[in-house]
């Protein structure tokens, strides 16, 4: 069976519970023994923010220095339980590339079957399957392009599926959901915001 897919950021969250360090109160005996220090921002280049919400997609951005900052659809797919499976990012193409106008990458789990592929189907369209690039500590990568009819269809569908298999279930597949919704808002406001 498939693990999860965890976002590396995710493991922040299950240290919340963990008890805190008493501070050295020698200095300043109004702290308050279990404070939590509240940080500083950074915000510098290189950082990544969210900067649109629509629907079930976040438009996220990164900081640059000259404040061009490239953004990208994001969003966290879902399995049937409701726990996190595959990422994805999908970006605008400033000039077609062949017959994609747009282009994305998947991210699913380290224990995928890269040899089965991954196969994105809108609704009740015909399934298209893509090969996966190459995987990382993160989880495997498949760099896909859509087309403008690929691109209308999500604009006009509810959800989309994405199936993968794993190396310890080769012949089960694993679907992850993809929503829609708010799909055309998001890639319109991509669309400016890269323009």
């Amino acid at each position: 069976m498939i693990a999860p897919y965890i976002r590396p950021l995710a493991l922040v969250a299950m240290l919340a519970a963990a008890p805190v360090a008493a501070q050295d109160t020698a200095t300043d005996d109004s702290a308050a023994a279990d404070a939590l220090p509240v940080g500083e921002e950074v915000g510098g280049p290189g950082s990544t923010y969210v900067a649109e919400t629509h629907g079930d997609w976040e438009i996220q951005c990164e900081r640059t220095e000259d404040g061009s900052d490239p953004c990208v659809m994001n969003q966290l797919m879902k399995n049937a339980e409701g726990g996190s499976m595959a990422e994805i990012n999908l970006f605008a193409l400033p000039e077609a590339a062949g017959d994609a106008i747009a282009g994305a990458t998947i991210i699913t789990p380290l224990e995928t079957l890269l040899t089965k592929n991954i196969t994105l189907q809108v609704g009740s369209r015909q399934p298209k399957r893509y090969q996966f690039t190459f995987c990382t500590q993160i989880g495997c990568v498949a760099r896909v392009g859509f087309t403008a009819e690929d691109i209308d269809a999500f604009r006009k569908g509810a959800e989309a599926t994405v199936t993968v298999f794993a190396i310890a279930a080769p012949n089960q597949p694993f679907n992850a959901i993809m929503s829609l919704s708010g799909f055309t808002a998001a890639y319109d406001a991509l669309q400016a915001m890269n323009n």
